[in-house]
Protein backbone atom coordinates (compact mmCIF):
# COMPACT_ATOMS: atom_id res chain seq x y z
CA UNK A 1 0.00 0.00 0.00
CA UNK A 2 2.48 2.42 0.96
CA UNK A 3 4.73 1.93 -2.49
CA UNK A 4 0.86 2.16 -5.06
CA UNK A 5 2.16 -1.71 -5.78
CA UNK A 6 -1.00 -4.16 -6.78
CA UNK A 7 -1.37 -6.27 -3.28
CA UNK A 8 -4.76 -7.64 -4.05
CA UNK A 9 -3.78 -10.92 -4.82
CA UNK A 10 -1.21 -11.27 -2.02
CA UNK A 11 -3.82 -9.91 0.60
CA UNK A 12 -6.05 -13.07 -0.92
CA UNK A 13 -3.69 -15.74 -0.10
CA UNK A 14 -2.25 -13.62 3.40
CA UNK A 15 -6.70 -13.67 4.19
CA UNK A 16 -6.85 -17.74 3.07
CA UNK A 17 -3.91 -18.84 5.41
CA UNK A 18 -4.86 -16.69 8.39
CA UNK A 19 -8.18 -18.09 8.52
CA UNK A 20 -7.54 -21.40 8.01
CA UNK A 21 -5.06 -20.88 11.16
CA UNK A 22 -7.55 -19.62 12.80
CA UNK A 23 -9.54 -22.38 12.10
CA UNK A 24 -6.99 -25.13 13.27
CA UNK A 25 -6.78 -22.69 16.61
CA UNK A 26 -10.54 -22.96 17.37
CA UNK A 27 -10.49 -26.74 16.79
CA UNK A 28 -7.49 -27.68 18.87
CA UNK A 29 -7.79 -24.91 21.50
CA UNK A 30 -9.51 -26.99 24.12
CA UNK A 31 -8.15 -29.83 23.53
CA UNK A 32 -5.37 -31.93 25.37
CA UNK A 33 -2.67 -32.57 23.15
CA UNK A 34 0.62 -33.65 24.07
CA UNK A 35 3.91 -34.31 21.63
CA UNK A 36 6.08 -37.21 21.65
CA UNK A 37 9.57 -36.86 20.94
CA UNK A 38 8.27 -38.70 17.62
CA UNK A 39 5.32 -36.46 16.59
CA UNK A 40 7.54 -33.46 17.69
CA UNK A 41 9.89 -34.76 14.86
CA UNK A 42 7.20 -35.30 12.74
CA UNK A 43 5.31 -31.41 13.37
CA UNK A 44 9.18 -30.32 12.93
CA UNK A 45 9.62 -31.48 9.56
CA UNK A 46 6.07 -31.46 8.08
CA UNK A 47 6.05 -27.76 9.18
CA UNK A 48 8.93 -26.51 7.23
CA UNK A 49 7.07 -28.16 3.88
CA UNK A 50 4.28 -26.39 4.64
CA UNK A 51 5.84 -22.99 5.41
CA UNK A 52 8.36 -23.29 2.24
CA UNK A 53 4.65 -23.59 0.34
CA UNK A 54 3.20 -20.80 2.02
CA UNK A 55 6.53 -18.71 1.68
CA UNK A 56 6.53 -19.27 -2.06
CA UNK A 57 2.95 -18.40 -2.58
CA UNK A 58 3.94 -14.34 -3.22
CA UNK A 59 6.93 -15.03 -4.91
CA UNK A 60 5.06 -17.40 -7.45
CA UNK A 61 2.65 -14.72 -7.86
CA UNK A 62 3.85 -11.81 -8.03
CA UNK A 63 7.76 -12.30 -9.52
CA UNK A 64 8.47 -14.20 -12.75
CA UNK A 65 9.42 -17.76 -11.40
CA UNK A 66 8.20 -21.51 -11.39
CA UNK A 67 6.84 -22.75 -8.22
CA UNK A 68 10.03 -25.33 -7.54
CA UNK A 69 12.45 -21.57 -7.74
CA UNK A 70 9.59 -20.01 -5.44
CA UNK A 71 9.63 -22.93 -3.36
CA UNK A 72 13.71 -23.01 -3.39
CA UNK A 73 13.59 -18.99 -2.28
CA UNK A 74 11.61 -19.72 0.05
CA UNK A 75 13.17 -22.39 2.32
CA UNK A 76 16.43 -20.08 1.55
CA UNK A 77 15.04 -17.43 3.26
CA UNK A 78 13.57 -19.23 6.26
CA UNK A 79 16.23 -21.22 6.39
CA UNK A 80 18.14 -18.79 6.60
CA UNK A 81 20.57 -19.85 3.77
CA UNK A 82 20.35 -16.66 1.11
CA UNK A 83 20.92 -18.73 -2.20
CA UNK A 84 18.60 -17.47 -4.98
CA UNK A 85 17.46 -17.52 -7.86
CA UNK A 86 16.85 -14.36 -8.84
CA UNK A 87 19.52 -12.54 -11.07
CA UNK A 88 17.77 -9.17 -10.87
CA UNK A 89 16.33 -8.43 -7.19
CA UNK A 90 15.98 -4.53 -8.64
CA UNK A 91 12.98 -5.04 -10.68
CA UNK A 92 11.00 -7.01 -8.25
CA UNK A 93 8.35 -5.48 -6.17
CA UNK A 94 9.09 -3.64 -2.91
CA UNK A 95 6.91 -6.14 -1.26
CA UNK A 96 8.54 -8.89 -3.06
CA UNK A 97 11.93 -7.70 -1.81
CA UNK A 98 10.19 -7.05 2.04
CA UNK A 99 8.29 -10.49 1.72
CA UNK A 100 11.83 -12.37 1.33
CA UNK A 101 13.61 -10.28 4.32
CA UNK A 102 10.82 -11.95 7.22
CA UNK A 103 11.37 -14.89 6.13
CA UNK A 104 14.84 -14.87 7.20
CA UNK A 105 14.00 -13.03 10.17
CA UNK A 106 11.44 -15.51 11.47
CA UNK A 107 13.24 -18.52 10.76
CA UNK A 108 16.64 -17.46 11.62
CA UNK A 109 15.47 -17.57 15.78
CA UNK A 110 13.51 -20.82 14.41
CA UNK A 111 9.67 -20.80 13.83
CA UNK A 112 9.25 -23.50 16.21
CA UNK A 113 11.09 -21.41 18.96
CA UNK A 114 9.19 -18.54 18.38
CA UNK A 115 5.91 -21.18 18.63
CA UNK A 116 6.99 -21.86 22.18
CA UNK A 117 6.27 -18.76 23.46
CA UNK A 118 2.56 -19.38 21.65
CA UNK A 119 2.04 -22.65 21.79
CA UNK A 120 0.78 -22.80 25.58
CA UNK A 121 -2.69 -21.57 24.32
CA UNK A 122 -2.59 -24.84 22.14
CA UNK A 123 -0.55 -27.32 24.00
CA UNK A 124 1.29 -26.32 27.15
CA UNK A 125 2.77 -30.08 27.51
CA UNK A 126 4.40 -29.76 24.36
CA UNK A 127 6.55 -26.80 24.23
CA UNK A 128 10.25 -28.75 25.59
CA UNK A 129 9.59 -31.30 22.94
CA UNK A 130 9.60 -29.14 20.04
CA UNK A 131 12.08 -27.07 21.67
CA UNK A 132 14.27 -29.60 21.67
CA UNK A 133 13.27 -30.96 17.88
CA UNK A 134 14.97 -27.69 16.25
CA UNK A 135 17.07 -26.86 18.90
CA UNK A 136 20.72 -25.50 17.25
CA UNK A 137 22.57 -26.25 19.98
CA UNK A 138 24.56 -29.35 21.89
CA UNK A 139 22.48 -29.08 24.92
CA UNK A 140 19.41 -26.85 26.04
CA UNK A 141 20.39 -24.64 28.73
CA UNK A 142 16.84 -23.24 30.17
CA UNK A 143 17.37 -19.71 31.49
CA UNK A 144 14.64 -19.18 33.34
CA UNK A 145 11.63 -22.14 35.41
CA UNK A 146 10.04 -21.85 31.87
CA UNK A 147 10.75 -22.87 28.66
CA UNK A 148 8.35 -20.42 27.46
CA UNK A 149 9.78 -17.14 29.54
CA UNK A 150 13.66 -18.35 28.14
CA UNK A 151 12.11 -18.16 24.04
CA UNK A 152 10.64 -15.41 24.67
CA UNK A 153 13.79 -13.77 26.23
CA UNK A 154 15.65 -15.03 23.27
CA UNK A 155 12.85 -13.37 21.24
CA UNK A 156 13.78 -10.09 23.17
CA UNK A 157 17.05 -9.72 22.25
CA UNK A 158 16.48 -10.36 19.14
CA UNK A 159 14.48 -7.73 18.59
CA UNK A 160 16.61 -5.12 20.15
CA UNK A 161 20.08 -6.34 18.50
CA UNK A 162 17.56 -5.80 15.27
CA UNK A 163 16.22 -2.38 15.85
CA UNK A 164 19.81 -0.94 17.02
CA UNK A 165 21.30 -2.51 13.62
CA UNK A 166 18.22 -0.99 11.52
CA UNK A 167 19.02 2.77 13.54
CA UNK A 168 23.07 2.62 12.85
CA UNK A 169 22.32 1.28 9.08
CA UNK A 170 19.76 4.56 8.59
CA UNK A 171 22.52 6.66 10.64
CA UNK A 172 25.41 5.46 8.08
CA UNK A 173 23.29 6.53 5.02
CA UNK A 174 21.06 4.01 4.11
CA UNK A 175 17.46 4.70 3.68
CA UNK A 176 14.58 2.95 5.78
CA UNK A 177 13.46 0.53 3.72
CA UNK A 178 17.29 -1.05 2.61
CA UNK A 179 17.72 -0.59 6.84
CA UNK A 180 14.80 -2.48 8.02
CA UNK A 181 15.79 -5.36 5.23
CA UNK A 182 19.22 -5.62 5.84
CA UNK A 183 18.91 -5.36 9.50
CA UNK A 184 16.27 -8.43 9.36
CA UNK A 185 18.76 -10.49 6.60
CA UNK A 186 21.86 -9.88 9.27
CA UNK A 187 20.86 -10.34 12.43
CA UNK A 188 19.07 -13.74 11.24
CA UNK A 189 22.50 -14.31 9.00
CA UNK A 190 20.37 -15.06 6.41
CA UNK A 191 22.03 -12.87 3.47
CA UNK A 192 19.04 -11.49 1.47
CA UNK A 193 19.54 -8.29 -0.13
CA UNK A 194 17.38 -5.55 -1.93
CA UNK A 195 20.13 -4.87 -4.18
CA UNK A 196 22.06 -6.79 -7.42
CA UNK A 197 25.23 -6.18 -5.88
CA UNK A 198 24.62 -6.87 -2.08
CA UNK A 199 26.14 -4.60 0.50
CA UNK A 200 28.72 -4.03 -2.53
CA UNK A 201 25.85 -1.87 -3.64
CA UNK A 202 26.66 1.35 -0.26
CA UNK A 203 29.91 2.49 -0.21
CA UNK A 204 30.08 3.91 3.24
CA UNK A 205 32.57 2.33 5.13
CA UNK A 206 30.17 2.81 8.57
CA UNK A 207 27.44 0.37 6.82
CA UNK A 208 29.91 -1.84 6.05
CA UNK A 209 31.54 -2.18 9.25
CA UNK A 210 28.20 -2.19 11.36
CA UNK A 211 27.02 -4.95 9.66
CA UNK A 212 30.78 -6.79 9.98
CA UNK A 213 29.91 -6.28 13.47
CA UNK A 214 26.37 -7.11 13.66
CA UNK A 215 26.91 -10.38 11.87
CA UNK A 216 29.82 -11.23 14.49
CA UNK A 217 27.33 -10.50 17.49
CA UNK A 218 24.37 -12.76 15.61
CA UNK A 219 26.76 -15.63 15.18
CA UNK A 220 27.34 -15.90 19.11
CA UNK A 221 25.14 -17.87 21.39
CA UNK A 222 21.82 -16.16 21.97
CA UNK A 223 22.06 -17.40 25.26
CA UNK A 224 25.50 -14.85 26.22
CA UNK A 225 23.62 -11.98 25.01
CA UNK A 226 20.10 -12.97 27.26
CA UNK A 227 23.22 -13.51 30.52
CA UNK A 228 25.01 -10.30 29.28
CA UNK A 229 21.76 -8.11 29.90
CA UNK A 230 21.58 -9.35 33.29
CA UNK A 231 25.13 -8.02 33.92
CA UNK A 232 26.71 -11.67 33.56
CA UNK A 233 29.54 -11.68 31.18
CA UNK A 234 30.24 -15.66 31.63
CA UNK A 235 28.47 -16.64 28.13
CA UNK A 236 31.23 -14.61 26.50
CA UNK A 237 34.21 -16.46 28.22
CA UNK A 238 32.88 -19.65 26.71
CA UNK A 239 35.61 -21.61 25.16
CA UNK A 240 33.11 -21.43 22.22
CA UNK A 241 32.88 -17.75 21.85
CA UNK A 242 36.84 -17.24 22.78
CA UNK A 243 37.65 -19.65 19.46
CA UNK A 244 35.35 -18.19 17.78
CA UNK A 245 36.50 -14.66 17.79
CA UNK A 246 40.20 -16.24 17.58
CA UNK A 247 39.26 -17.86 13.96
CA UNK A 248 37.69 -14.86 12.87
CA UNK A 249 40.27 -13.22 13.68
CA UNK A 250 43.25 -14.96 12.15
CA UNK A 251 40.78 -15.65 8.86
CA UNK A 252 40.30 -11.73 8.61
CA UNK A 253 44.13 -11.10 9.32
CA UNK A 254 45.32 -13.75 6.42
CA UNK A 255 42.46 -12.82 4.02
CA UNK A 256 43.86 -9.26 4.09
CA UNK A 257 47.58 -10.28 4.02
CA UNK A 258 46.78 -12.28 1.06
CA UNK A 259 44.70 -8.95 -1.07
CA UNK A 260 47.00 -6.85 -0.11
CA UNK A 261 50.26 -8.76 -1.33
CA UNK A 262 48.31 -9.76 -4.20
CA UNK A 263 46.86 -6.62 -5.42
CA UNK A 264 47.19 -2.95 -5.82
CA UNK A 265 44.75 -2.38 -3.41
CA UNK A 266 45.15 -0.37 0.11
CA UNK A 267 45.57 -2.15 3.26
CA UNK A 268 42.78 -0.53 5.00
CA UNK A 269 40.59 -1.37 1.63
CA UNK A 270 41.48 -5.02 1.82
CA UNK A 271 41.29 -5.06 5.62
CA UNK A 272 37.74 -3.61 5.52
CA UNK A 273 36.54 -6.43 2.52
CA UNK A 274 38.51 -9.01 4.14
CA UNK A 275 36.84 -8.40 7.80
CA UNK A 276 33.53 -8.55 6.17
CA UNK A 277 34.01 -11.40 3.77
CA UNK A 278 35.02 -13.47 6.54
CA UNK A 279 32.14 -12.54 9.14
CA UNK A 280 29.43 -12.65 6.31
CA UNK A 281 30.70 -16.95 5.89
CA UNK A 282 31.60 -17.57 8.85
CA UNK A 283 28.57 -16.58 10.18
CA UNK A 284 26.63 -18.47 7.53
CA UNK A 285 25.03 -14.64 6.61
CA UNK A 286 25.75 -14.79 2.59
CA UNK A 287 26.73 -11.13 1.91
CA UNK A 288 29.07 -10.02 -0.12
CA UNK A 289 30.57 -6.62 -0.96
CA UNK A 290 32.91 -7.82 -4.00
CA UNK A 291 33.53 -11.00 -5.77
CA UNK A 292 36.14 -12.39 -3.49
CA UNK A 293 36.68 -15.49 -6.06
CA UNK A 294 39.02 -12.84 -8.03
CA UNK A 295 41.16 -12.97 -5.11
CA UNK A 296 43.39 -15.62 -5.85
CA UNK A 297 43.80 -19.45 -5.01
CA UNK A 298 45.10 -18.66 -1.83
CA UNK A 299 41.70 -16.13 -0.56
CA UNK A 300 39.44 -19.11 -1.95
CA UNK A 301 41.36 -21.84 0.61
CA UNK A 302 40.84 -19.12 3.53
CA UNK A 303 37.26 -18.67 2.46
CA UNK A 304 36.60 -22.14 2.48
CA UNK A 305 37.80 -22.63 5.88
CA UNK A 306 35.33 -19.97 6.93
CA UNK A 307 32.75 -21.79 5.49
CA UNK A 308 33.46 -25.12 7.03
CA UNK A 309 34.03 -23.52 10.41
CA UNK A 310 30.02 -22.11 11.14
CA UNK A 311 29.00 -19.82 13.75
CA UNK A 312 28.23 -20.84 17.61
CA UNK A 313 25.53 -23.13 18.50
CA UNK A 314 22.55 -21.73 20.01
CA UNK A 315 23.06 -18.54 17.74
CA UNK A 316 21.61 -18.15 14.47
CA UNK A 317 24.13 -19.30 11.93
CA UNK A 318 24.41 -22.55 10.41
CA UNK A 319 27.46 -24.99 9.82
CA UNK A 320 28.86 -27.02 11.47
CA UNK A 321 28.87 -24.71 15.05
CA UNK A 322 32.67 -24.37 16.50
CA UNK A 323 31.79 -26.03 19.99
CA UNK A 324 31.35 -29.42 17.86
CA UNK A 325 35.07 -28.66 16.75
CA UNK A 326 36.43 -27.93 20.32
CA UNK A 327 35.00 -30.99 21.60
CA UNK A 328 36.20 -32.84 18.48
CA UNK A 329 39.57 -31.51 18.84
CA UNK A 330 39.41 -32.27 22.47
CA UNK A 331 38.65 -35.86 21.69
CA UNK A 332 41.21 -36.50 19.45
CA UNK A 333 43.56 -35.08 22.03
CA UNK A 334 42.21 -37.41 24.56
CA UNK A 335 42.78 -40.32 22.32
CA UNK A 336 46.43 -39.49 21.45
CA UNK A 337 47.15 -39.64 25.41
CA UNK A 338 45.35 -42.89 25.67
CA UNK A 339 47.73 -44.27 23.13
CA UNK A 340 50.62 -43.13 25.53
CA UNK A 341 48.87 -44.27 28.44
CA UNK A 342 46.19 -46.86 28.16
CA UNK A 343 45.70 -47.02 31.94
CA UNK A 344 44.79 -43.89 32.47
CA UNK A 345 41.26 -42.59 32.51
CA UNK A 346 40.90 -39.55 30.62
CA UNK A 347 38.03 -37.27 30.19
CA UNK A 348 36.83 -34.28 27.64
CA UNK A 349 35.81 -31.44 29.52
CA UNK A 350 34.67 -28.02 27.91
CA UNK A 351 34.26 -25.20 30.20
CA UNK A 352 35.31 -27.30 32.78
CA UNK A 353 32.40 -28.79 32.66
CA UNK A 354 33.11 -33.20 31.60
CA UNK A 355 31.22 -34.15 28.32
CA UNK A 356 29.41 -37.19 28.77
CA UNK A 357 29.76 -40.07 26.35
CA UNK A 358 26.30 -39.50 24.05
CA UNK A 359 27.19 -35.72 23.69
CA UNK A 360 30.96 -37.10 22.24
CA UNK A 361 29.46 -39.46 20.04
CA UNK A 362 26.37 -37.16 19.40
CA UNK A 363 29.21 -34.66 17.77
CA UNK A 364 30.87 -36.87 16.13
CA UNK A 365 27.85 -38.77 14.09
CA UNK A 366 27.12 -35.14 13.16
CA UNK A 367 30.30 -34.77 11.91
CA UNK A 368 29.55 -37.76 9.91
CA UNK A 369 26.16 -36.39 8.75
CA UNK A 370 27.32 -33.36 7.56
CA UNK A 371 30.09 -34.29 5.19
CA UNK A 372 27.78 -37.54 4.09
CA UNK A 373 24.51 -35.02 3.05
CA UNK A 374 27.49 -32.53 1.36
CA UNK A 375 29.16 -34.97 -0.52
CA UNK A 376 26.25 -36.26 -1.68
CA UNK A 377 24.77 -33.66 -2.77
CA UNK A 378 28.20 -32.44 -4.52
CA UNK A 379 27.46 -35.78 -6.46
CA UNK A 380 24.16 -35.08 -7.34
CA UNK A 381 25.37 -31.05 -8.62
CA UNK A 382 28.51 -32.72 -10.48
CA UNK A 383 25.96 -35.68 -12.55
CA UNK A 384 23.71 -33.03 -13.41
CA UNK A 385 26.43 -31.83 -15.35
CA UNK A 386 28.17 -28.93 -13.41
CA UNK A 387 31.69 -28.44 -13.10
CA UNK A 388 33.65 -29.66 -9.32
CA UNK A 389 33.98 -26.24 -8.13
CA UNK A 390 30.78 -25.27 -8.32
CA UNK A 391 29.35 -29.26 -7.41
CA UNK A 392 31.35 -28.85 -3.84
CA UNK A 393 31.08 -25.34 -3.01
CA UNK A 394 27.27 -25.16 -4.25
CA UNK A 395 26.44 -28.30 -1.52
CA UNK A 396 28.05 -27.36 1.00
CA UNK A 397 26.47 -23.06 0.88
CA UNK A 398 22.78 -24.99 0.84
CA UNK A 399 23.76 -27.98 3.51
CA UNK A 400 25.55 -25.18 5.64
CA UNK A 401 22.98 -22.68 5.13
CA UNK A 402 25.83 -20.10 3.65
CA UNK A 403 24.50 -18.71 0.92
CA UNK A 404 26.79 -18.15 -2.10
CA UNK A 405 29.50 -20.21 -2.77
CA UNK A 406 32.09 -20.50 -5.79
CA UNK A 407 31.90 -21.08 -9.89
CA UNK A 408 28.81 -20.93 -10.84
CA UNK A 409 26.91 -19.72 -7.65
CA UNK A 410 29.88 -17.51 -6.56
CA UNK A 411 29.18 -14.28 -4.49
CA UNK A 412 28.87 -12.76 -8.46
CA UNK A 413 26.04 -15.35 -9.49
CA UNK A 414 23.13 -17.01 -8.44
CA UNK A 415 21.22 -20.34 -8.46
CA UNK A 416 19.37 -19.56 -11.49
CA UNK A 417 21.65 -22.04 -13.27
CA UNK A 418 19.83 -25.06 -11.58
CA UNK A 419 16.94 -26.90 -13.21
CA UNK A 420 13.53 -27.27 -11.02
CA UNK A 421 14.60 -30.87 -10.09
CA UNK A 422 17.81 -29.92 -8.93
CA UNK A 423 15.93 -26.63 -6.69
CA UNK A 424 13.60 -29.42 -5.09
CA UNK A 425 17.16 -31.36 -4.38
CA UNK A 426 18.94 -28.06 -2.67
CA UNK A 427 16.17 -27.20 -1.19
CA UNK A 428 15.52 -30.40 0.99
CA UNK A 429 18.81 -30.16 1.36
CA UNK A 430 19.31 -26.95 2.93
CA UNK A 431 16.05 -27.98 5.87
CA UNK A 432 18.13 -31.18 6.30
CA UNK A 433 20.75 -28.51 7.67
CA UNK A 434 18.88 -26.52 9.08
CA UNK A 435 17.66 -29.37 11.42
CA UNK A 436 20.70 -30.51 11.37
CA UNK A 437 20.53 -33.92 10.57
CA UNK A 438 19.08 -36.11 13.16
CA UNK A 439 15.67 -34.23 13.41
CA UNK A 440 15.56 -35.51 9.47
CA UNK A 441 17.92 -38.77 9.18
CA UNK A 442 15.76 -40.43 12.22
CA UNK A 443 12.90 -40.33 10.12
CA UNK A 444 14.49 -42.96 7.81
CA UNK A 445 15.08 -45.07 10.23
CA UNK A 446 12.44 -48.43 10.87
CA UNK A 447 12.49 -47.89 14.55
CA UNK A 448 10.98 -44.10 13.94
CA UNK A 449 7.85 -45.94 12.83
CA UNK A 450 7.49 -48.73 14.94
CA UNK A 451 4.75 -48.15 17.86
CA UNK A 452 3.96 -44.35 16.47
Amino acid sequence: MIYGELYHELLIVDVVFFVLNFLIWLTLRRHAIRFTIKESIFSVNFLWIMIGIAGAMPLYLYAPISFSGAFFEAISGFTTTGATVYGDLEKLPDMILFHRSPMHWLGGMGIIVLGVGLLSMINPTGSLSLFKAESTGIQLEKLTPKIKDTALSLWGIYVALTVIDMVLLKICGMNWFDAVNHAFSTISTGGFSTKNASLGYFKEDGIIWVTTVFMLLSGINFLAHIKFYYKDLSGYKSEEVKWYLNIFLILSVMLTLAHFIDSQDTFYFSAKHAFFTIASVMTTTGFATLDYEKWGSLAIVIVFIAMFTGGNAGSTAGGVKVIRYVIIFKALFAEFKRVTHPNAFISVFVDNVKMPERILSSTFGFFFLFVFTVFATAFYIYASGFDMMTAISGSLAVVGNIGPGFGQVGPAQNFSVFSDMDLWVLSFAMIIGRLEFYTVFVMLSRSFWKKF
